[in-house]
This record gives C-alpha cells, sequence and structure tokens, in this order.
C-alpha cells in the first residue's frame, strides 16, 4: 500500500512508538490479578485492577480523550464524533496470575529480538494501548469523525466479565463494537464456555494430605504437587522425565509433576500437569480405594482434551470439538481430620451440546466414583453474521495491510463481544505464524508478542477505525 492514509499510518508509528511501548509498559509493572478479598468501594475486584485502570484513564487522558471511571468496575474515553452513535473498542487491564517458570520478569516489559515480554504484553494490555493510539491516531488528524469512538477498559475480563454487567446495566451498547483480545483476521462467533467444580467424597485420615495444581481456571496448569503416605514400596522417579520425588517426613514424601501452561481455549498447546500427576498416583497405587476412585475420574478428565473421558465429546461445524480442561485441583478441609480433592473444569462447547447436558452427565459419571460435579459459570455460543458490512469493513482493513485474503472465524476464546448486542474479535494474535521458542503465549510463563505484529494492528486498526465511519450503524 502506497496511499497516503499508509503514508500517515506509518508517520505516527514512526514517531510515537517508543510512547506506546511506555504505555504498555505502565500497564504491566501492575499485577492486576482480581483480589476480591480486598475489595472496597471503589475498587471492587481488588486494589490492583483498580491501579491498572487508573493508568490507562490516566493514559487516554494525556492524550485528550475524554476520560471516565465507572466506580471501578470498567472505565471509558471517548472521541467524540458528529453523531452520538458509537463505535466501541474493549480490552481489559486485568490478568491472570503470573505462576511459576518465568525466565524473564512478569511484571515488566522486557524487549529481545523484536519480541516484548511480560504478563499482558499480549492479553490485553499490549493490543489495548495499541488500539488506544489508533483512536489517537484519528484524533490528532484533526477532523471531527461521524460517529464517536469510544474505548472501554475493563478489569474484570479474566474471571466473571461483571466489569461488563455493571457497564450494561448504565449504559447503552454501542452501535458496534470490537475487541483486540484474540485473534485476527476477524471472529465473528464464540464457542460457548463454562466451568464447574468435580469434588470428591469426604475422606477420613486421608492418605493424600495435600494435592495442588494451576493458578487459574482457564488455564493449563503448568505445575501440580501432592504430599502423600507412602505405601509398602517407596515412591521413585527415576522412570519419569515431568516427575520429582523428594521424602517429605518419615513415610510421607512430596511428589511435583511439571507440565506446559496454555490457555483453556488451546489445550492442545500444553500438557497438563495435574493428569501426569494423577497418572504417577494411580501408577503407584498411592492413596485408599476411595482417592483411587476419585484419582481414576480425573484420570478420565486429564487424559484426553476432548471430553471423550467424561463422556460428552461432540463438534459441530461452527466450533469443531468440545474441550475440557481441568485448570485448578485442590483441597477443601472439611474438618480437623476430614477433606474432599476439589477439581474445577473448564469447557468450550459448540452448538450441539448445552452446559445443562454437560453438568448432567458429568455429574453422573461423578456420582459413581462417589463424587459431585456442579456447574458454576455459564455463556452460550454467540455468533454473529460473516456477510454484515461492518464484519467486511475490518476484513478489508486486515487484508489491505497484510496483503492476504483471508475470511472471518469463530473461535473457542472467551471475549468481550459475546457480552454485547452487536461486536467482534478483532485481532491481535496469528496463530498461523510461528513464534521463537523462548516466547510463552498468553496465560502462560514468558508471555510475548512480536513488535512487529502489534505494529501491524495499529495499521489494521487505524484504517478499520476510518472504514467504519463509512458503514452505516443502527
Amino acid at each position: 500500500m502506497n496511499d497516503e492514509l499508509q503514508r500517515e499510518i506509518d508517520a505516527y508509528i514512526e514517531a510515537h512508538w517508543e510512547e506506546v511501548i511506555a504505555d504498555i509498559n505502565t500497564l504491566v509493572r501492575v499485577d492486576s490479578i482480581e483480589d476480591l478479598d480486598a475489595a472496597a468501594d471503589g475498587a471492587p475486584y481488588g486494589p490492583e485492577p483498580r491501579e491498572a485502570l487508573d493508568r490507562a484513564l490516566g493514559i487516554a487522558a494525556r492524550m485528550g480523550l475524554d476520560s471516565h471511571d465507572c466506580g471501578g468496575h470498567v472505565g471509558y474515553a471517548d472521541l467524540p464524533g458528529e453523531s452520538a452513535t458509537q463505535i466501541g473498542i474493549i480490552g481489559h487491564v486485568d490478568v491472570v496470575p503470573a505462576g511459576p517458570g518465568w525466565h524473564f520478569p512478569a511484571h515488566e516489559v522486557t524487549r529481545k529480538d523484536g519480541y516484548l515480554i511480560g504478563r499482558g504484553v499480549l492479553d490485553d494490555k499490549g493490543p489495548l494501548m495499541v488500539a488506544l493510539h489508533a483512536v489517537k491516531f484519528w484524533k490528532d488528524r484533526g477532523a471531527t469523525l461521524p460517529y464517536t469512538v469510544r474505548v472501554l477498559f475493563g478489569a474484570n475480563e479474566e474471571t466473571n466479565m461483571k466489569d461488563v454487567a455493571y457497564y450494561r446495566e448504565h449504559f447503552e451498547d454501542p452501535a458496534f463494537l470490537f475487541t483486540p483480545d484474540s485473534q485476527f483476521p476477524v471472529g465473528y462467533g464464540e464457542a460457548g464456555i463454562c466451568s464447574g467444580t468435580l469434588k470428591s467424597g469426604v475422606f477420613y485420615g486421608a492418605s493424600i494430605i495435600e494435592f495442588e495444581g494451576g493458578q487459574a481456571v482457564n488455564a493449563v496448569p503448568a505445575q501440580a504437587s501432592a504430599i502423600v503416605r507412602q505405601g509398602a514400596y517407596p515412591f521413585d522417579d527415576d522412570d519419569y522425565d515431568c516427575i520429582s520425588v523428594e521424602e517429605y517426613r518419615g513415610d510421607i514424601a512430596k511428589i511435583e509433576a511439571t507440565g506446559k501452561s496454555a490457555h483453556a481455549a488451546e489445550p492442545e498447546l500444553g500438557v497438563n500437569a495435574i493428569g501426569l500427576l494423577v497418572d504417577y498416583l494411580l501408577e503407584n497405587e498411592a492413596g485408599s480405594a476411595a482417592e483411587r476412585a476419585f484419582l481414576e475420574l480425573l484420570q478420565k478428565l486429564h487424559g484426553s482434551t476432548d471430553g471423550s473421558g467424561l463422556g460428552i465429546a461432540c463438534s459441530d461445524e461452527h466450533f469443531g470439538s468440545l474441550t475440557a480442561v481441568g485448570g485448578k485441583a485442590y483441597i477443601e478441609k472439611v474438618s480437623m481430620n476430614q477433606c474432599r480433592i476439589c477439581q474445577t473444569i473448564d469447557f468450550r462447547y459448540p452448538t450441539t451440546i448445552t452446559s445443562a447436558e454437560i453438568e448432567h452427565r458429568v455429574n453422573d459419571l461423578a456420582v459413581e466414583a462417589g463424587a459431585t460435579f456442579t456447574m458454576e459459570h455459564d455463556k452460550t455460543p454467540f455468533l454473529m453474521d460473516p456477510e454484515s458490512p461492518a464484519v467486511q469493513v475490518l476484513l478489508d482493513a486486515y487484508n489491505e495491510v497484510t496483503g492476504e485474503n483471508r475470511g472471518g472465524m469463530t473461535s473457542k476464546g472467551g471475549t468481550y463481544a459475546r457480552m454485547f448486542t452487536t461486536g467482534v474479535s478483532f485481532g491481535v494474535e496469528k496463530p498461523w505464524e510461528d513464534d521463537p521458542d523462548w516466547v510463552g503465549t498468553m496465560h502462560g510463563p514468558d508471555e510475548g508478542v512480536s513488535e512487529e505484529l502489534l505494529k501491524q494492528a495499529f495499521s489494521i486498526y487505524a484504517r478499520a477505525l476510518g472504514k467504519l465511519m463509512n458503514v452505516e450503524l443502527r
């Protein structure tokens, strides 16, 4: 492309790229995970999401945008247009816990070989700041646009999206909205997402004293551990690459499993450490008969990611196969000498099954092992017309900048788009492109993103905003 608009976009990148990186780092420096125990008025998700929201609003105000805080739930910054009709852009400033396995500082942007590394550089602080600068690009041009552009800063995306629920109670939806929190080119549909918890029966005087793994419900866990009373034969790790065993106390051993973290929407990219731990414990006949019955149930879960072990495997033309990921495991104390093992499960499901059916089938299987399963959260599948004018101009912007000829797609990710009347996900990942092995994925250690990808995303967002101004929005 050699058109005048692209030359202006390129000039903005040249002049402001270091500012973009600095703004990303301003947000990455905040460990903005949800902390409901520390929630307060004005900080409903805890002090760190509140701090990250303040920083995002401060950046937008510095740009000259009309910025507002909505009680700490969400914030927004407007570029007023000739009409009050809004084009919305929404990203989030909260993150999942850093977890173990980092080789770079988790809460500071590290630049290496053209990549940014740090928690949130990809999900979603980096893309959000790039999109915000795309709005500033149009502000700096000086002309008043036909529609108002509203950039929304969410603070509760990684857990329950209560931020958007609050926003929609108090404000009308934008006429059209996109979120830079997924993949290119354009995501016009998202699979259903539900999650719940498996709970074993109550164990009295348990042989498995501790059992834990994972940092988040919606991530494949990279680490898991158990403290277990040894049987007649001491445990060892001689034949296991991913298992380490150490004597904890007398006849009690501590067992640690190491896998590979990944987002629950792409479990094939990870190795579930809880599954490795369960396999080891069963192979070594750890635990009582009741405890092993529950471990066997967990093995059915962790043995595959398509739900086949749980009897819920299915697929459809839009979203492909169901996925089931055991994200967090922990011991729940019932009394001084009684406890149960708990395991969360994240499901991404197509249109051929419902969350109610998943809950019913998994609970039936759990009961056979003396356990229960309860569904706790559900977001039904979301689909938008891929031929709608707004979707098509986003595709045009993407293909013009990249020189490609791609169509829209669906995903198993859960973005803000599904929460609004009319919305899509729009970048920044390109899953068909490979990154170096030392660059981690979103929700994993050493989370990273290419600077060139972010620069390209800026061009795409800037062009897309210009094109949306010529679409009739209602």
